[in-house]
């Protein structure tokens, strides 16, 4: 392989095309919590935790808002700390 074909940079995560669409609302309060989390921490998180993160994208924009803006809890305690990393995520960004 000569210098023309190298890669960049690391292999890119075959996963994150997935999260990073799944995550893109088109409602911008929920972008902007969503999608820098899938860019910044994403890529650090475990298979369990990834799965965590799934399960809590894949609701409705009405069921999920409230979740994230804490006017209601979610249904159990691993979607409770998915929720307090995205928001600690948010934090460090603004």
């Amino acid at each position: 392989m000569n210098d023309d074909t190298a890669p960049d940079g690391p292999t890119p995560d075959p996963e994150a095309g997935r999260f990073w669409w799944r995550s893109r609302r088109g409602l911008r309060e929920l972008d902007l919590l969503l999608l820098p989390f899938v860019e910044d921490v994403l890529p650090g998180l475990d298979a369990t935790e990834r799965a965590t993160y799934w399960r809590l994208i894949d609701r409705e924009d009405s069921d999920l808002m409230p979740i994230l803006t804490r006017r209601e809890a979610a249904e159990d305690a691993e979607l409770e700390a998915m929720v307090e990393r995205i928001l600690a995520a948010r934090r460090e960004y603004t």
